[in-house]
Protein backbone atom coordinates (compact mmCIF):
# COMPACT_ATOMS: atom_id res chain seq x y z
CA UNK A 1 0.00 0.00 0.00
CA UNK A 2 1.16 3.28 -0.91
CA UNK A 3 1.27 6.84 1.05
CA UNK A 4 -2.03 8.43 1.06
CA UNK A 5 -1.88 11.48 -0.62
CA UNK A 6 -2.73 14.99 -0.16
CA UNK A 7 -2.09 16.43 -2.16
CA UNK A 8 -3.38 15.22 -6.29
CA UNK A 9 -0.63 14.39 -8.64
CA UNK A 10 -1.89 17.25 -11.37
CA UNK A 11 -1.33 19.83 -8.18
CA UNK A 12 1.22 18.54 -6.90
CA UNK A 13 3.01 18.93 -10.47
CA UNK A 14 1.32 22.37 -10.90
CA UNK A 15 2.96 23.67 -8.21
CA UNK A 16 6.44 22.36 -8.71
CA UNK A 17 6.53 24.19 -12.03
CA UNK A 18 4.70 27.13 -10.91
CA UNK A 19 8.04 27.12 -8.04
CA UNK A 20 10.13 26.47 -11.00
CA UNK A 21 9.17 29.27 -12.69
CA UNK A 22 9.16 31.54 -9.74
CA UNK A 23 5.39 32.46 -9.99
CA UNK A 24 4.19 30.35 -6.90
CA UNK A 25 2.52 32.32 -3.88
CA UNK A 26 2.68 30.90 -0.31
CA UNK A 27 0.06 28.44 -0.56
CA UNK A 28 1.34 27.53 -4.23
CA UNK A 29 4.74 26.64 -2.38
CA UNK A 30 3.08 24.77 0.45
CA UNK A 31 1.56 22.40 -2.14
CA UNK A 32 4.81 21.79 -3.72
CA UNK A 33 6.68 20.95 -0.53
CA UNK A 34 4.01 18.74 0.65
CA UNK A 35 3.45 16.99 -2.75
CA UNK A 36 7.21 16.63 -3.16
CA UNK A 37 7.28 15.27 0.85
CA UNK A 38 5.17 12.74 -0.09
CA UNK A 39 6.45 11.47 -3.26
CA UNK A 40 9.60 11.13 -0.97
CA UNK A 41 7.98 9.24 1.41
CA UNK A 42 6.24 6.76 -1.24
CA UNK A 43 9.44 5.74 -3.28
CA UNK A 44 11.42 5.34 0.45
CA UNK A 45 9.09 4.41 2.47
CA UNK A 46 9.90 2.98 6.11
CA UNK A 47 9.92 5.14 9.65
CA UNK A 48 13.38 5.39 10.47
CA UNK A 49 13.98 9.01 9.13
CA UNK A 50 11.99 12.60 9.52
CA UNK A 51 12.37 14.97 7.11
CA UNK A 52 10.70 18.41 8.47
CA UNK A 53 10.38 21.42 5.76
CA UNK A 54 8.98 23.77 8.62
CA UNK A 55 6.12 25.18 8.52
CA UNK A 56 4.90 23.63 5.28
CA UNK A 57 5.51 19.37 5.89
CA UNK A 58 7.05 16.89 7.34
CA UNK A 59 7.17 13.28 6.40
CA UNK A 60 9.09 10.16 7.80
CA UNK A 61 10.47 8.15 5.22
CA UNK A 62 13.43 5.40 4.84
CA UNK A 63 12.94 1.80 6.13
CA UNK A 64 14.92 0.70 9.78
CA UNK A 65 14.32 0.79 13.05
CA UNK A 66 11.10 3.12 13.57
CA UNK A 67 10.68 5.80 16.94
CA UNK A 68 7.44 6.30 19.13
CA UNK A 69 7.96 8.62 21.32
CA UNK A 70 10.40 12.38 21.42
CA UNK A 71 12.52 13.61 19.13
CA UNK A 72 13.21 10.76 16.36
CA UNK A 73 17.37 9.37 15.88
CA UNK A 74 17.05 10.52 12.09
CA UNK A 75 16.25 14.22 11.23
CA UNK A 76 16.61 15.85 7.97
CA UNK A 77 15.67 19.82 8.17
CA UNK A 78 15.60 22.37 5.92
CA UNK A 79 13.87 25.63 4.56
CA UNK A 80 10.96 25.08 1.12
CA UNK A 81 13.39 26.68 -1.27
CA UNK A 82 16.36 24.16 -0.45
CA UNK A 83 14.06 21.70 -0.11
CA UNK A 84 12.37 22.16 -3.41
CA UNK A 85 15.79 22.97 -4.84
CA UNK A 86 16.75 19.47 -3.87
CA UNK A 87 13.52 18.01 -4.89
CA UNK A 88 13.92 19.49 -8.55
CA UNK A 89 17.94 18.68 -9.11
CA UNK A 90 18.86 22.65 -8.65
CA UNK A 91 20.79 21.76 -5.29
CA UNK A 92 23.20 18.50 -4.54
CA UNK A 93 22.65 17.09 -1.34
CA UNK A 94 26.26 17.27 -0.17
CA UNK A 95 26.36 21.28 -1.22
CA UNK A 96 23.43 21.63 0.81
CA UNK A 97 24.30 20.35 3.99
CA UNK A 98 27.88 21.10 3.43
CA UNK A 99 26.38 24.82 3.07
CA UNK A 100 24.39 24.42 6.28
CA UNK A 101 21.35 24.65 3.94
CA UNK A 102 20.02 21.36 5.49
CA UNK A 103 20.58 20.29 9.22
CA UNK A 104 20.85 15.83 9.16
CA UNK A 105 21.79 14.45 11.82
CA UNK A 106 21.52 10.63 12.68
CA UNK A 107 23.38 7.60 10.75
CA UNK A 108 20.80 7.25 8.30
CA UNK A 109 19.63 10.73 7.51
CA UNK A 110 21.14 10.78 4.03
CA UNK A 111 19.01 11.47 1.00
CA UNK A 112 21.87 11.38 -1.67
CA UNK A 113 20.77 8.19 -3.71
CA UNK A 114 16.91 9.82 -3.47
CA UNK A 115 17.58 13.26 -4.68
CA UNK A 116 16.78 14.76 -7.27
CA UNK A 117 12.58 13.58 -6.85
CA UNK A 118 11.33 15.55 -9.92
CA UNK A 119 14.53 16.30 -12.07
CA UNK A 120 12.04 17.16 -15.17
CA UNK A 121 10.40 19.49 -12.40
CA UNK A 122 7.21 17.44 -11.30
CA UNK A 123 6.33 16.76 -15.49
CA UNK A 124 6.81 12.13 -14.35
CA UNK A 125 5.85 12.88 -10.73
CA UNK A 126 3.29 10.76 -8.88
CA UNK A 127 0.88 8.78 -11.40
CA UNK A 128 3.32 7.88 -13.26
Amino acid sequence: MGVRRRIAPAEGQAALRAWREGSADRKTTAAAVRFSLEELAERAPGNSVEVRVPPFGVAQCIEGPRHTRGTPPNVIECDAPTWLALATGGLAWSAAVGSGKVSASGLRAELTGLLPLFPDGGATAAGR
